[in-house]
């Protein structure tokens, strides 16, 4: 029974060649794939970068069985939204087979796996490089596997559904995500009744309200120094100490996951770090979408990203392209856009389409051209899961 799961899932997500990779000819810092087919439709993906380092890493995975997409937005630095997108996956699918195809319970352990794995990172270069402990990432998945689609989330990014919900074809935005951000009053209240001995729970610093006046986010991979009292002390800078000491952990990595069965009318969803919905509402992204071609579409949205940008800061788009990275993050974060395009037919009775994984992030200050990595595999790959995630660790 395993094996056939097993069989089932490789020929549905094995990573195979992919396509040349794109970067905007007026903007040095966006790239893209305008349109690619994936298993029950079509995606579009774009990525700008803001940070001297791109914190954001994104992921596709697609075969005849399903689709996966993660976005993974990290900050104090590139490391753990790396580490997701190296492990995150391989944990899915070894959680899969062992217990028979997607399940919630199948994405919970696949978080908290990936979470554990790289507290081990942080535990074997705590000595060489301490603030380690201190990087962490938003992390969110899409699966959709049959008519299911299943999105589980930690932190602010955002996955919005466009459906028709009228006669004359308008298309409403759904929010599919739940987001885990200090800003929002609900997870102020949750954190003040875990956390009821800390009237300091949450702070308002700066007019932005943050855990422990220090993060946003309430819900991560990493961030190791908020979850374990080991490594909330020297030599992590100073800035990261807690003055009392850390009785239990602040912060989680606990995933809230939520199903949706996919309808007809569902036409496209659209997957992006939180850059993306700092200058964008759900519905507003819904229009751009609806109202413009396919072909680029995850493009069109940054750039309208990008230009409110610039008009908040009363400058023009075409200056705001100019700056460089690093400098560029005092007007805009790094966004990541995944617009999956959904056709029921497809959904319903399968797809023969050709495994394809698609990996957005550098792993290093590699040269923009190999912002896109697309991964091959040996057709005859015969090792196991369990040796597949060895030879990755």
């Amino acid at each position: 029974m395993l094996a056939r799961i097993y069989r089932m899932l490789k020929a549905c997500w094995q990573p195979a060649e992919g396509y040349p990779n794109a970067a905007d000819c007026n903007d040095a810092l966006l790239w893209y794939r305008d349109l690619v087919e994936h298993a029950c439709g079509q995606f579009s993906i774009a990525v700008v970068q803001a940070n001297a380092l791109l914190e954001d890493q994104s992921q596709i995975e697609t075969g005849s069985y399903g689709t996966l997409v993660g976005i993974y937005d990290g900050h104090g630095g590139p490391e753990a939204s790396r580490f997701i997108n190296d492990h995150l996956f391989l944990n899915l699918q070894k959680f899969a087979v062992d217990e028979g195809g997607m399940s919630v319970d199948v994405l919970r352990k696949a978080f908290l796996a990936t979470e554990d794995g790289f507290v081990d990172l942080v535990t074997k270069a705590w000595q060489m490089k301490p603030q380690i402990a201190a990087v962490g990432s938003c992390c969110m998945v899409g699966v959709i596997w049959g008519d299911q689609l299943y999105v589980a989330n930690l932190g602010d990014s955002r996955a919005v559904l466009a459906s028709v919900a009228q006669a004359d074809g308008t298309l409403s935005a759904m929010q599919l995500s739940t987001e885990h951000n200090a800003s929002i009053e609900a997870i102020r209240q949750e954190l003040k009744a875990l956390h009821p001995e800390d009237p300091n729970i949450v702070a308002l610093k700066r007019g932005i309200w943050r855990v422990k006046g220090i993060i946003q986010v309430s819900r991560s991979i990493g961030d190791v120094y908020l979850k374990k009292s080991e490594f909330n002390r020297e030599p992590l800078l100073s800035k990261f100490r807690l003055p009392e000491p850390l009785q239990r952990p602040i912060l989680t990595a606990e995933p809230t996951i939520n199903v949706h069965t996919l309808r007809p009318q569902d036409q496209f969803l659209i997957f992006a770090s939180d850059g993306l919905w700092e200058h964008l509402t759900n519905q507003e992204a819904v229009h751009i979408v609806s109202n413009h071609p396919r072909t680029g579409i995850a493009r069109r949205l940054i750039k309208a990203a990008l230009h409110e940008a610039a008009r908040k800061r009363e400058m023009r788009y075409s200056d705001l392209r100019q700056i460089d990275r690093g400098v560029r993050r005092h007007f805009h974060d790094d966004i990541t856009v995944v617009v999956i395009f959904l056709d029921y037919k497809l959904i319903k009775r399968g797809s023969k389409i050709t495994p394809l994984s698609v990996r957005s992030g550098m792993n290093s200050d590699e040269a923009s051209s190999n912002i896109f990595l697309f991964k091959g595999l040996d057709n005859n790959l015969n090792e196991t899961v369990d040796e597949r995630l060895d030879s990755k660790m």
